[in-house]
């Protein structure tokens, strides 16, 4: 006679980015071993070559070493983008493209179902700001923690009168590079990049040119043609975009002074 499977419960959230309610259930044991499995397997380089200590190898030599290492981490990377949007589809019970969420969708989404799997609340031991040596132990239930949407934030940018953007998110890409991975936008070529992968659509007067549509050689061409401010503006778009974050309270039992903590990003989570 076959063991029975254990239960797992379900439950229900809403998607930040477009207000879709959703069910969802907890990471189960097995999916919770192959996700740190997999991000276990990060590529190193050498602590030495040849009996030199890597820091002191001459750059011709360490050449070939730096070329292997950037693609196997870029193939790890990929490794790790599946296996998330594979657990992700496996515990998201209503039917929703994993691949079109908005990273801070994700990031909201990852929270919620760590909560449900290993518990809602996160301890914290913070230092009070008012005399930089009282520490104080501060509970978060995660389900508190939402999204924020500033009232600036716009998807639409004119560039001019007639001239103008429509933006859409960074999604899964940049969640495992940045939020997983802790990678950042190390060169011009990958800021750009990841720009142009966020334009939705160019407009002028009643024409539009879906990004679709377009090479990204021409989207980055677009930027590149920019004056600095029209660029100043395209920035805001991501200094402004939603974000993850929680502001954490705690008074100095010593002084009854309450100190503020920002939590952002979902590493900050996690005690």
């Amino acid at each position: 006679m076959p063991l029975p499977s254990p239960t797992v419960p379900t439950f229900e959230c809403t998607i930040p980015s477009s207000g879709k309610k959703i069910k969802y259930r907890p990471f189960l044991v097995k999916e919770e071993k192959l996700l740190l499995f997999v991000m276990e397997q990060e590529p190193e380089l050498p602590d030495q070559v040849g009996g030199v200590v890597w820091n002191d190898v001459p750059l011709d030599i360490k050449k070939p070493y730096l070329e292997t290492y950037k693609k196997e981490r870029d193939d790890w990377s990929t490794q790790v983008k599946d296996v998330v949007v594979k657990l992700l589809k496996e515990c998201i019970q209503s039917r929703i493209k994993v691949e079109d969420l908005a990273s801070f969708d994700i990031e909201y989404l990852f929270l919620r179902i760590r909560a449900v799997s290993s518990g809602e609340d996160v301890n914290f031991k913070v230092t009070c700001k008012d005399d930089d040596e009282t520490q104080v132990n501060v509970t978060l239930n995660l389900m508190d923690v939402e999204v924020k949407f500033p009232e600036e934030h716009n998807k639409k940018i004119m560039l001019s009168d007639t001239l103008g953007l429509t933006m859409k998110y960074p999604g899964i890409d940049q969640f495992v590079d940045i939020t997983l991975l802790n990678n950042s936008l190390e060169n011009t070529d990958e800021l750009f990049s990841m720009i142009a992968g966020c334009v939705d659509q160019i407009f002028q007067g009643e024409e539009v040119w879906d990004a679709v549509d377009v090479k990204q050689s021409e989207i980055i061409g677009f930027i590149e043609a920019m004056t600095q401010k029209q660029f100043e503006q395209l920035q805001e778009f991501f200094n402004s975009m939603p974000s993850l974050y929680h502001d954490l309270k705690a008074i100095n039992p010593k002084t009854g002074v309450e100190s503020t903590y920002r939590l952002e990003g979902l590493q900050s989570f996690f005690g």
